[in-house]
């Protein structure tokens, strides 16, 4: 099996455990879902969302794909249906991504971390924004418990 098909299983994988929070996500009431809570890094679930989302757009898009990218706003996006429709667009990029890089995932490119010029594979970024998603993910169903609601398992094995 290729690297491009393990990669897209993978990624896989990870939609599955997403549409699993989306639906979730689905059972909070609107104002749960927007609601700023300090201690939980951006503020609220939809934010934690939209970040997640913005960090494949940062260094799938902007920095691998090379794309003039204007970030999603967390105000654009109200609730779960929005989010979805997002993560559509993230799915699309990140199909891009694995496409355009086929050929070698491990040969390093140039990015910028911190404004300052880096390198890095493919692969590093790939693994950089899924596991950076499944960290944010832990988050959400952590606020979720303090907002009152009971987490369901979105784990890959459950």
């Amino acid at each position: 099996m290729d690297m491009q098909h393990v990669l897209l299983l993978q990624y896989e994988m990870v939609r599955q455990s997403r549409e699993i929070l989306l639906k979730y996500c689905d059972t909070i009431t609107a104002a749960d879902f927007c609601a700023s809570n300090s201690t939980f890094g951006r503020g609220s679930i939809r934010n934690l969302l939209v970040h997640t989302g913005n960090t494949y757009e940062f260094w799938l898009g902007k920095q691998a794909l090379q794309q003039s990218l204007v970030f999603t706003a967390y105000e654009t996006v109200a609730n779960v249906e929005d989010c979805i429709r997002f993560f559509q667009i993230i799915d699309a990029l990140v199909a891009a991504f694995i496409a355009k890089f086929s050929g070698d995932y491990m040969s390093e490119i140039n990015v910028h971390v911190n404004s300052a010029p880096a390198k890095a594979s493919p692969l590093k970024l790939f693994t950089h924004v899924i596991t950076h998603e499944y960290h944010h993910k832990g988050q959400i169903l952590s606020l979720s418990r303090h907002l009152g609601y009971i987490p369901v398992d979105t784990d890959i094995m459950r």
